[in-house]
C-alpha cells in the first residue's frame, strides 16, 4: 500500500543556506491536492510563514505541524535535501527537548523515529528453511528494524510508523485462507496446511515501492504456482483474484485510510504462476511480524509494493480481470499491472530512481525492478505506457 500524505515537510539545509524557511500548510495542501507538486519543495523564503524552524549543530531544520487529510499523498525529497546519518545520529536528545510535533523523511526514515524509540516487535516462529533460492540478489539487506518499522499497511494507520505501533494485538491464530473459484479443487487451508504445501525457500528480493524508496528483503516462502497447482485451476481461469483480511474492531485505524476495504489485489493468471511470485510466510529466518503482512502475504518482486498483498484470506480464480484497491481508487495513477518501469512516470513524480532505506543517495530505477529475465517476456507485444 502507499506512503499516504499528511502535509509534513522538512528542508534540512546546511548552515548558511537560506533559513527562513516556511510553509503556509494550508496554500501548500491546496496546490497539492491540484496536482502542483508535494507540500514544502521550492523552500523559498516569500513562501514560507507556518513552519517552526530551528538550528542544530550546524544544520537548518523545517517541520511542519501536521495536518489531517482523509486521503494521503506520496512524495519525496530531493537528495541535495538528506542529512546524513553521522550528523543526525546523534541529535536525538536535542530533538525531544525540542518537542518536535511534526515527522520528517531522512533518507527514508523519519525523524520522530530518530527522536523517540520505535514499537517492539514481537518476536516471530523460527521457520525451518530448507532452500537458499537461485533467485535470491546479492545486494546487501535492508535491516530488520527498517523494514518493520516503515510500512504501508493502511488497514493500521497511515504513517510509516503506524503499522509498528498499532498491530501489535492483531491476531493472526487461528488462520484461514480460502481458495476458491475456476479451480477443480477449492479448498481452505491453516496456516499448518499452507507450511507443507512445498518446502519453504529464502529468497532475497528487491521491494520496490511505487513511492521511489526501496527494500532489500529475504523473505521466506515458496512459489504461489506450488499451491495453485495444488487446487488445479479450470480452462476457465485467467486470473487471480486476492483479498486481504478486515476487521474494523482490530483496525479501527483504517476508517481514516481513504481507500476501500478490505484491501483487494490481482494478478494475471500467467503472472501469478511465474515461479518469482512468492506465497510468503516469513522473513529473516521468522515469522511475519503483524506490520509486515502476518501470517501470509504475496510478494511479486517486479512489481509496485501495492501489489505484494498482505494478511491473505481468500484467493479466487476469475475468468475476468479483478477490480484492485489501488486502480480502483486511480486508475490514471495506479494501473492494474503496476509493473516497475522507469520510463513511464507517475503523473505526478517520474519513476527514473529510486532510494533504499538506510542510503543517502538515489539510485536508478531498473526495469522490473531487476527481474526483466524472468518475467519480460509475459509482456511481449504489450504497450507498457498504456497498461502500466
Amino acid at each position: 500500500m502507499l506512503n499516504g500524505w499528511e502535509p509534513i515537510g522538512i528542508p534540512i539545509h546546511p548552515k548558511g543556506s537560506q533559513t527562513h524557511l516556511s510553509c503556509n500548510l494550508q496554500s501548500a495542501s491546496e496546490s497539492y491536492a491540484k496536482g502542483l507538486g508535494p507540500p514544502c519543495t521550492g523552500f523559498h523564503a516569500s513562501k514560507f510563514r507556518n513552519a517552526r524552524v530551528f538550528l542544530i549543530e550546524g544544520l537548518s531544520l523545517c517541520v511542519l505541524e501536521r495536518s489531517r487529510m482523509s486521503i494521503k499523498r506520496p512524495w519525496e525529497l530531493s537528495s541535495e535535501e538528506i542529512t546524513p546519518k553521522s550528523t543526525y545520529l546523534n541529535r536525538r536528545q536535542i530533538l525531544r527537548a525540542m518537542g518536535l510535533g511534526g515527522v520528517a523523511l531522512v533518507g527514508g526514515r523519519a525523524l520522530s523515529h530518530l527522536a523517540f524509540p520505535p514499537a517492539a516487535v514481537q518476536a516471530g516462529t523460527k521457520l525451518n528453511v530448507t532452500v537458499k533460492s537461485p533467485f535470491s540478489t546479492t545486494e546487501k539487506q535492508s535491516t530488520f528494524e527498517d523494514v518493520t518499522h516503515y510500512n504501508n499497511f493502511y488497514e493500521f494507520g497511515t504513517d510509516k510508523s503506524d503499522p509498528a505501533k498499532n498491530s501489535g494485538k492483531f491476531r493472526t491464530a487461528p488462520w484461514t485462507v480460502s481458495i476458491e473459484g475456476e479451480v477443480k479443487k477449492p479448498m481452505k487451508l491453516s496456516m499448518d496446511d499452507i507450511l507443507k504445501v512445498a518446502p519453504l525457500e529464502e529468497r532475497i528480493y528487491r521491494h520496490r515501492c511505487v513511492e521511489r524508496w526501496s527494500i532489500v528483503v529475504p523473505w521466506i516462502g515458496y512459489s504461489f504456482s506450488a499451491l495453485a497447482k495444488l487446487v488445479e485451476p479450470t480452462e476457465k481461469a485467467k486470473y487471480v483474484a486476492f483479498t486481504t483480511f478486515y476487521d474494523p474492531a482490530q483496525m479501527p485505524q483504517a476508517k481514516y485510510g481513504g481507500i476501500d476495504f478490505p484491501y483487494v489485489e490481482g494478478l494475471r493468471l500467467d503472472e501469478a504462476m511465474n515461479p518469482l511470485a512468492l506465497l510468503c510466510v516469513g522473513m529473516y529466518g521468522e515469522s511475519l511480524p503483524n506490520q509486515d503482512g502476518a501470517p501470509v502475504r504475496m510478494i511479486i518482486p517486479w512489481k509496485y509494493g501495492y501489489k505484494s498483498i498482505k494478511s491473505l484470506i481468500k484467493i479466487q480464480f476469475v475468468k475476468d480481470e479483478p477490480p484492485t484497491t489501488w486502480n480502483r481508487y486511480s486508475a490514471q495513477e495506479y494501473g492494474f499491472y503496476s509493473n516497475v518501469n522507469p520510463e513511464v512516470e507517475h503523473p505526478r513524480w517520474s519513476q527514473a530512481t529510486e532510494r533504499r532505506l538506510g542510503e543517502i543517495f538515489a539510485r536508478k530505477t531498473l526495469m522490473f525492478n531487476g527481474y526483466s529475465d524472468q518475467v519480460a517476456t509475459l509482456y511481449n507485444g504489450m504497450d507498457l505506457k498504456k497498461f502500466h
